[in-house]
């Protein structure tokens, strides 16, 4: 039985210039999962993340060399707002940005292939299902994968496990917590989600940790 270990990126730069940076809040969440990981004891035969700055830099922080590949790269969130947004969201009010990005995101999926974004939702769901399908395929018994990606495609990957992807994205979505932790379980039945969204290294003196933006 092999384990694929889902981590979301540390807090990026929400409402700076250029998003897809770590905030020094999302530095100290890396290293702080970083360490929670080795505590746990935790032997990785791969390492991933995508292609993103945020991602790759939360691997490096929390101590990993990750294997870059693109499919774990975060749906394009200003285009599904473009898309199917009902306005210019302002991103100095997080609670009002992320209702309109909820809005948007239900819209997104609606569509399926009919949406004009760049990328649909049944494209991301089916680039992340390859992505996963491939980590799962390269465990050998007993081993374990670390992937350091984002919130959308945990969102994603737990929906579809529970069932009901596409009507459970967006909720799941909406509370995966920067640095979190997500674990699936490869086994004789399939793969299954044994937790997620694990956060208990952000509670106690950690607390000033937890950030969902």
């Amino acid at each position: 039985m092999g384990a694929v270990y889902l981590v979301r990126h540390g807090q990026a730069s929400f409402g700076a210039d250029d998003y897809d940076r770590l905030s020094e809040v999302g530095a100290e969440q890396s290293a702080a999962v970083g360490k929670e990981l080795r505590r746990r004891g935790l032997e990785f035969t791969g390492v991933y993340c995508g292609t993103m700055t945020r991602q790759r830099d939360t691997a490096l922080a929390a101590g990993f060399e990750p294997v870059q590949d693109a499919r774990w790269n975060e749906y394009d969130f200003l285009d599904v707002l473009r898309g199917h947004g009902s306005g210019n969201p302002d991103r100095g009010d997080p609670r009002r940005f992320q209702a309109a990005l909820d809005e948007a995101l239900l819209a997104w999926v609606a569509a399926a292939e009919g949406s004009d974004c760049g990328e649909s939702w049944p494209a991301f769901a089916g680039r992340i299902g390859t992505a996963l399908e491939d980590t799962v395929t390269a465990l050998g018994r007993g081993e374990n994968a670390l992937v350091f990606t984002s919130g959308g495609v945990i969102g994603a990957i737990a929906a579809l496990l529970i069932g009901d992807q596409a009507g459970r994205f967006t909720p799941l979505h909406r509370v995966t917590c920067n640095a979190g932790i997500t674990k699936l379980v490869a086994g004789r039945s399939g793969l299954t989600l044994v937790a997620f969204n694990e956060h208990g290294h952000f509670e106690g003196e950690g607390r000033h940790l937890l950030t969902y933006r």
